[in-house]
């Protein structure tokens, strides 16, 4: 005789597990929001690059610099976020010695004129 034996199925919930999630965790983000591209993508991080214009007082002329920030990011924001997108993060407290913000959301890129 064999005996039925029940499959476990595990369903995966919404909720990450993450502590560092500012959704789902205890993270609380403050102070400074950036916008740029992400260069970079790694497991638990991202690097978003963009252009700030500064004045050289010198010379009454402008100059273009480009900042890099790394950032955390989510484990359920993981597959959301691709190399090439246009990125929101938001300071929240140092996490590790180079990472001091986290990834809020993805932002359509608004074209000045």
């Amino acid at each position: 005789m064999k005996e039925n034996k029940k499959q476990k199925t595990v369903e995966k919930s919404s909720e990450c597990h993450d502590k560092t999630c500012p959704e789902h965790g205890s993270l609380k983000v403050r102070g400074r929001t950036f916008n740029g591209t992400v260069i970079k993508k790694f497991p638990k991080r991202i690097v978003i690059e963009f252009e700030r214009v500064i004045p050289i007082g010198k010379y009454e002329r402008y100059a273009k610099k480009k900042t890099k920030i790394h950032a955390r990011l989510p484990d359920c924001k993981h597959n959301d976020v691709q190399v090439g997108d246009y990125v929101s993060i938001r300071e929240c407290r140092p996490l590790s010695k180079i990472i001091h913000f986290v990834y809020i959301s993805k932002t359509n890129k608004e074209i000045k004129k």
